[in-house]
């Protein structure tokens, strides 16, 4: 009997010391969980800071963005009030300018109709003057805006290869001579055609020297024989260069072989006619 209650008694101490040793690691293994639970909110509290740390800085330099932003568009606005009343006189300058522009144009517009009309009467003189005893093949004459053209067929002033005025054409030259002298605010530009046939003499070269000499005879019959100024001439030969028709028949080539005087506005007054104006 005392046997077996030593055996007892030594069965409840084990017992005892068995409950005792699991409620520790119970304990044990709450406290580290509880541990590692509160290291890991310390973290996500420390993130949370950092974040919101780094929100606000960002939020601070939206503000001084901001900031800067409101001065510059006060300063902008400011020089645009500045700009506005200096691009308004800008404005109230040019429409100005565009009003004596305008004036100026139809002020030329007028000038350049006066002159058309005037040239149209002075081609419808010529025509008057130049038709009797001339076909529209031997004289043609053409209005194109402010120029006259006069062109003059080369059986009418020349004889076949030369630039010797032939005596019939000063009959010619003159009636063109009379409405030239008429009209003294114009320029005289005698021009020399010629067909593609090659010259060659002891003072003639080529084509280019043919139509100069030609050019150059008409204009001294105007100056020497029909006192036309000199100063209102100028020579010009056109070689074979700027035919009518082709080369390639006896008929084309007697129309390619002329002689046309140009009347048309001196330069230097219609320059002047622009300088007053824009002054």
């Amino acid at each position: 009997m005392r046997k077996i209650g030593i055996l007892m008694l030594v069965a409840s101490i084990f017992l005892t010391s068995c409950v005792s040793q699991k409620k520790y690691t119970d304990m044990e293994n709450n406290y580290n969980k509880t541990n590692k639970e509160l290291v890991d909110t310390k973290a996500d509290l420390m993130k949370c800071r950092i974040e919101s740390e780094s929100r606000l800085n960002a939020l601070n330099q939206q503000v001084e963005d901001l900031r800067k932003d409101k001065a510059k568009t006060l300063e902008y606005v400011e020089n645009l009030t500045v700009l506005s009343k200096s691009a308004s006189d800008n404005i109230k300058e040019t429409l100005t300018q565009m009003g004596k522009k305008d004036q100026y144009i139809q002020y030329i517009q007028k000038a350049i109709t006066k002159r058309d009309s005037m040239n149209l009467a002075l081609g419808f003189k010529l025509k008057s003057v130049l038709k009797d005893g001339f076909t529209d093949e031997d004289i043609q004459i053409d209005v194109e805006k402010t120029v006259v053209y006069i062109s003059i067929a080369d059986k009418l002033l020349f004889k076949s290869g030369s630039h010797v005025i032939s005596s019939d054409a000063k009959r010619v030259l003159k009636k063109v001579a009379d409405v030239i002298a008429a009209q003294p605010e114009l320029e005289v530009m005698v021009e020399g055609y010629t067909d593609n046939k090659p010259i060659s003499t002891s003072d003639m070269k080529d084509n280019w020297d043919l139509s100069v000499k030609r050019s150059t005879s008409v204009i001294r019959v105007l100056q020497n024989d029909f006192n036309i100024q000199p100063s209102r001439l100028i020579a010009a030969g056109r070689s074979e260069y700027l035919p009518l028709q082709t080369n390639e028949t006896v008929e084309g080539r007697a129309r390619n072989r002329r002689t046309r005087i140009v009347l048309m506005p001196k330069l230097d007054q219609f320059f002047k006619l622009l300088e007053s104006k824009v002054e």
